[in-house]
């Protein structure tokens, strides 16, 4: 565990710097057995990667996490579950943010993760002109107060809305954005404002679904759902057509594998590599698709960590990356794609 790098959350919260990706879980990426995800968790934390990511959206994540840290501390003990971080959401409707709604929420992931206190609760908003969000995030800050909440995050706020909550004096301590090789956008705003305040930002997409990797180099353009089977191919395919194309991606592709080759390691190793070495950012989330015989990544994630990217390197990966389209013009910034969602998707479109 030594080996895995680390990163302190403003509360004081440490988490390894690639997180565990339980979107996977939720059933919009193949079915998941709950039993073989909750042992598969454990050989995670034996290989230092202790903290995952989830939401009280993913279908059963919390239940998972739950089964999980009751097999942890059966096996190894009481004090075994210190060493793992469980990073939750909470995603309400907008509506009446009373403390009784919003105790409620919080007291229905602490029974469903087995745990005494949320390490930490990731807040996601729908709807910027319902100033709601305000009253739920001033409940959350009370109920850190009293313990029941470790660190106070969000999840795809934008940096006007993040600087408006800071001003409240309400306590962030990290902000859950898409960033990648082909989402640069919080580069552009959100990072200066998060390394200013203290504040992580934790990414995800960085590995586009699996399309920045050896897989799809040289491959023909998925179009069809058979093509793009899980609900984070379909996403990403999404993005990285208003970004720039397939063309563009193969490029960039060709890049990354030589510079890959270059270091002995994988497509994903230096797309996640880009991302970690950005301003502002705590760490990198990478879906598990947990229990699913040959689909873990362990020791490839590990990688990660083994070699640094050369100026000649970034100056290859920047020379194509530059050729897309400004997405920060294209879309807004950071989670305004999630502001059109519709009330019979909006509970699966978020990572």
């Amino acid at each position: 565990m030594a080996g895995v790098p680390r990163v302190r959350l403003s509360g004081g919260l440490e988490i390894t710097r690639i997180l565990n990706g339980m979107w996977q879980v939720s059933g919009a990426h193949g079915h998941i057995d709950p039993h073989r995800a909750a042992d598969a968790m454990l050989q995670y934390c034996e290989a230092g990667l202790t903290s995952f990511d989830l939401a009280d959206i993913y279908g059963p994540a919390e239940d998972i996490y739950g089964a999980f840290i009751k097999k942890l501390k059966a096996e190894q003990g009481a004090e075994a579950i210190g060493k793992v971080q469980g990073l939750t959401k909470w995603v309400p409707r907008p509506g009446p943010m009373t403390r009784k709604v919003v105790e409620e929420n919080i007291d229905r992931s602490l029974r469903r993760m087995g745990v005494d206190r949320l390490d930490s609760v990731q807040f996601h908003w729908w709807d910027y002109s319902d100033k709601r969000y305000l009253d739920a995030l001033g409940h959350m800050a009370d109920l850190q107060a009293e313990g029941k909440i470790g660190e106070l995050a969000l999840t795809n706020f934008d940096t006007v809305r993040l600087e408006e909550i800071v001003n409240k004096g309400i306590p962030i301590s990290s902000n859950q954005v898409q960033y990648s090789l082909i989402d640069r956008r919080p580069g552009q705003k959100m990072a200066e404002f998060c390394t200013a305040h203290g504040i992580q930002l934790l990414t995800y997409g960085t590995l586009g679904g699996g399309l920045l990797t050896e897989k799809y180099l040289g491959a023909k353009e998925p179009t069809s759902r058979r093509d793009l089977p899980t609900a984070s191919l379909g996403k990403y395919k999404n993005m990285v057509d208003t970004w720039g194309g397939w063309n563009l991606l193969q490029d960039l592709l060709k890049v990354l594998k030589s510079i890959a080759d270059e270091h002995g390691v994988s497509v994903a190793n230096v797309a996640t590599k880009y991302i970690l070495d950005q301003p502002a950012v705590g760490g990198v989330i990478v879906g598990c698709r947990l229990g699913v015989p040959g689909a873990e990544h362990i020791q490839d994630n590990l990688r990660s960590f083994t070699f640094d990217l050369t100026q000649q390197d970034l100056d290859g990966i920047l020379t194509v990356v530059s050729r897309g389209r400004n997405l920060m013009a294209a879309i807004g910034d950071c989670g305004d794609e999630y502001r059109e969602s519709t009330s019979q998707s909006w509970r699966c479109r978020i990572s």
